[in-house]
């Protein structure tokens, strides 16, 4: 069934399509639709659901720790401030190997505030245990969310899942999505097994107390060695989707246009549309350029990045994101993997500055003038006004990352 929807629509109809049976959230901007949706489907009786209205997002994710420990398959949605503050129970969720799937709509945080797209809310996560994916549009959005499911739940993962996509350009932006129902999944995503425990009173144990460090040290060993194993889990799952659904995303990333590639773009998220554009025409001018859509954040596909990145001769990686004092995330991951390749990192795109496909283009020509420079900044920054940052620094200011 097709259907016209935004991104944050999409991801209300796969959490029905999966059977969800227990929503939790609190609505907060550019996220309230998701729920808005789904508390619909359940009023209208379309849905098999509960939904628990709570006060804040930290106990939004403690109801769906609650449900999930009780055996129920789990849904909740957040964004920017409203992942902050649940993230004391995003790490109780990841310890106590939780299956849980929760929506991310990226947003820059405040000071100032902002409801505007870029990545830092979600990346300031990026190590607690959760596996991440980040969608391009809608239609990946629908269709991550249902492979997520099928991800977490595996006896060799069993961990929680963000499914991430950028404000506005994708929660707002509506567009054609092939809808698929219960029963079309219903062999891809069976019901959740309740293994390897649920809460059950006639069999009572311990969970989550104290821990002395002769055995945490082992808890954390193996949530990091399920997340290795997530990979293949996660090829699996959306190779199997592709085989039944026509569709599938490349795994941990998708490639474009890089088969011949001497240089390759990467990006994340809602950007990738307008970088396929931007490749075609550097193609048309002569350039042979490809793109590198990353799709999986954690678990990081270092050794299938290195495979596939070592043999370029430049690696441009556009973040829209940037680790203060350090660069972008992504540029910083790639660069360890790739000692002999010349990498560029470029953030761009920060509290929803627009990048088109024509910023695209001049930041890979810039980067390559960088590079046959042989001065590569540890990261630069494209797009800043440089009369506004002269104004508010005076004298002080000799910047060459612009």
């Amino acid at each position: 069934m097709k259907m016209v929807l935004t991104g944050n629509y999409a991801a209300a109809y796969a959490a029905k399509a999966a059977r969800v049976e227990v929503v939790s959230a609190y609505p907060i901007t550019p996220q309230t639709q998701v729920v808005e949706k789904l508390s619909e489907f359940i009023e209208k009786g379309e849905m098999k659901a509960k939904f628990i209205r709570v006060e804040s997002e930290h106990s939004a994710m403690a109801a769906c720790i609650g449900a999930a420990m009780a055996g129920a398959r789990v849904f909740t949605a957040t964004s920017a401030h409203g992942l902050i503050y649940m993230s004391e129970m995003l790490w109780w969720a990841a310890g106590a190997r939780l299956p849980i799937v929760m929506g991310v709509v990226t947003r820059a945080m405040a000071p100032p505030w902002s409801i505007w797209s870029d990545h830092c809310d979600m990346l300031s996560l990026r190590d607690i245990g959760w596996i991440i994916f980040f969608c391009e549009n809608a239609q990946e959005v629908f269709d991550s969310i249902i492979q997520a499911y099928r991800v977490a739940e595996d006896e060799r993962v069993l961990l929680p899942v963000m499914v991430s996509w950028d404000a506005f350009q994708t929660s707002h932006t509506a567009e054609p999505v092939n809808v698929l129902t219960e029963k079309d999944i219903a062999e891809y995503l069976p019901d959740r097994r309740p293994i390897p425990y649920v809460i059950n009173f006639d069999k009572p144990f311990t969970h989550g107390s104290l821990c002395y460090p002769d055995k945490y040290m082992e808890f954390r060993y193996l949530i990091d060695y399920s997340m290795s194993k997530a990979k293949e889990v996660i090829k699996e799952a959306d190779e199997e989707y592709g085989k039944l659904f026509g569709r599938k995303y490349g795994g941990l990333f998708e490639e474009y246009r890089c088969s011949d590639a001497e240089a390759v773009i990467v990006t994340m998220g809602a950007i990738s549309g307008d970088a396929k554009y931007a490749v075609d025409l550097l193609r048309e001018k002569g350039y042979r350029v490809g793109l590198l859509r990353l799709r999986v954040i954690r678990p990081f596909p270092a050794s299938e990045l290195k495979e596939k990145l070592s043999s370029r001769k430049i690696v441009c990686v556009i973040d829209r994101n940037i680790s203060l004092g350090r660069g972008g995330v992504m540029g910083v991951e790639i660069k360890a993997l790739l000692r002999d390749v010349p990498v560029v990192d470029i953030v761009a795109g920060i509290g929803g500055r627009d990048i088109s496909y024509v910023d695209i283009i001049k930041m890979f020509e810039k980067a390559l003038k960088i590079v046959e420079s042989g001065e590569i900044p540890e990261y630069l920054w494209y797009g800043v006004n440089v009369e506004y940052i002269k104004k508010a620094v005076g004298e002080y200011y000799e910047s060459p990352s612009i």
